[in-house]
């Protein structure tokens, strides 16, 4: 009887119960002023600390290896060029600092994810605490759109940016993408049992999948009111590979019932349709007639490719794109981005990345950079494809924790070649990135640790 009850209390006290703390600490106002949200270390941050620390506990209390090798090399992969990139900066105090914040969002955080993460039940709890985490910024950023009190657009203050504000433009639109991409995942539910076998108990049932659809739904509306055209582009790409990866069946089902919804709200309630049907318009005419942000994103991604021919291997080292932005950009580019809205006052927003992953690591840390973090994304792309392949073939109950994790790591991918990192919502980056690694790593036994040798 003591088993009985001791299982319950385990599965309570399970040890991504950090992790989750850190998601919901980004449901708290984000301070409005400064650096604007785009630099300073949040709450969020300090919490993902105290999560590599119990990691680093509970490994040591299971007296485990910390990494298979092959989860070893593919996590720490872009240290190479990180390090190369730190020890040829010009300022080298920047450039520690820059360090320590890619060291926290692609490596340390995601492999102390990996590590915490037991089974399929602990991603399904994560997976909807970023949909919990989702639908409170979506639901804030509605009302500043209905309201009138959102982030500057066009000359009203209408664009939905939830507690980030506007100094995060992003932040609200990639929480609410990511929430997004977990809830779609879930909602596709598990593959089918073969005949004779009895399903696990802790496979989702259909009311769980029922709630995500909903979740799902219900996130398109905050996703749409941000006017984010590379979210948008990302999380429909995002979320088409999970419903071609799921079967086309649910593929053709899910696409009327997403289709049917956007015809009523737009069509039918006229939710945002001119703004939102010029704000699509605009995504064909970035080459022929970009609009201002375009132009200057375009003279950004030329500094950066500057930057890259002036040291093809190395790059100018970390934080090193503001330094030497002026030098390599044309005169395009803009002094700053205009900020205002949802409680802050107006503010120029100075332009300190090109607003590419790709670009900022190229310029910055050059091909060397480039391919070790690139590499170990590409990485766990094909290792996590190749799971979901077996998964589908072995009629796995599981498979909505690999549309999760393959969802959120293809967003990333898409998103990069337009965005980066910076801001409050980073932190959750790294956390994304982590389940996206779980499922690429993880053994059948869900871990990717390995049992020390006892002496």
């Amino acid at each position: 009887m003591s088993h009985a009850y001791a299982l319950p209390a385990a599965r309570v006290l399970t040890p991504v119960l950090p992790v989750v703390a850190v998601i919901a600490l980004l449901a708290l106002p984000v301070a409005q002023g400064g650096q604007g949200g785009q630099g300073g270390a949040t709450l969020a941050d300090a919490a993902s600390g105290a999560v590599v620390l119990c990691c680093a506990v509970r490994l040591l209390y299971l007296r485990r290896r910390p990494l298979s090798p092959t989860a070893a090399v593919v996590l720490g992969l872009p240290v190479v060029g990180l390090a190369v990139a730190a020890a040829g900066a010009e300022v080298p105090g920047t450039a520690v600092t820059g360090f320590a914040r890619y060291l926290q969002i692609f490596v340390v955080v995601p492999a102390a994810v990996v590590l915490l993460v037991r089974d399929r039940r602990d991603v399904r709890l994560l997976a909807w605490s970023v949909v919990g985490l989702a639908v409170w910024q979506g639901a804030i950023g509605v009302h500043q759109y209905v309201t009138g009190t959102g982030a500057s657009y066009m000359g009203r203050e209408i664009r939905a940016v939830g507690t980030f504000g506007p100094g995060d433009i992003m932040g609200m639109a990639t929480v609410v993408a990511f929430g997004l991409v977990c809830a779609v995942g879930l909602a596709l539910g598990s593959a089918p049992v073969r005949r004779g076998h009895l399903p696990a108990r802790a496979e989702p049932r259909a009311w769980e999948r029922g709630w995500a659809l909903v979740c799902a739904l219900l996130l398109v509306v905050p996703l749409a009111v941000s006017f984010s055209r590379g979210a948008w582009i990302a999380t429909a790409l995002a979320c088409t590979v999970q419903l071609v990866l799921a079967g086309l069946r649910r593929a053709v089902r899910v696409g009327v019932v997403v289709a049917a919804v956007a015809v009523i709200l737009v069509g039918g309630f006229g939710v945002g349709s001119a703004l939102l049907h010029e704000r699509l318009g605009s995504i064909g005419q970035v080459a022929d007639a970009p609009d201002h942000s375009v132009s200057d994103r375009y003279a950004l991604w030329a500094a950066a490719a500057g930057m890259w021919r002036e040291r093809p291997l190395t790059g100018v080292g970390l934080k090193g794109f503001p330094e030497h932005r002026d030098g390599h950009a044309t005169l395009a580019l803009s002094s700053g981005s205009d900020t205002e809205g949802a409680g802050a006052a107006y503010r120029k927003q100075p332009l300190l990345s090109p607003h590419s992953m790709y670009l900022l690591v190229l310029g910055e840390q050059g091909l060397i950079g480039l391919l070790t973090l690139a590499g170990s994304w590409l990485a766990l792309l094909v290792l996590g494809l190749r799971r979901l392949a077996q998964a589908r073939r072995a009629r796995n109950p599981g498979l909505d924790c690999g549309l999760i994790a393959f969802g959120l790591l293809v967003w990333h991918l898409v998103n990069f070649t337009y965005a980066d990192i910076g801001g409050p919502s980073t932190v959750l980056t790294a956390v994304c990135l982590g389940l996206s690694a779980w499922w690429a790593l993880a053994g059948p036994d869900g871990t990717v640790a390995e049992e020390a040798a006892a002496r």
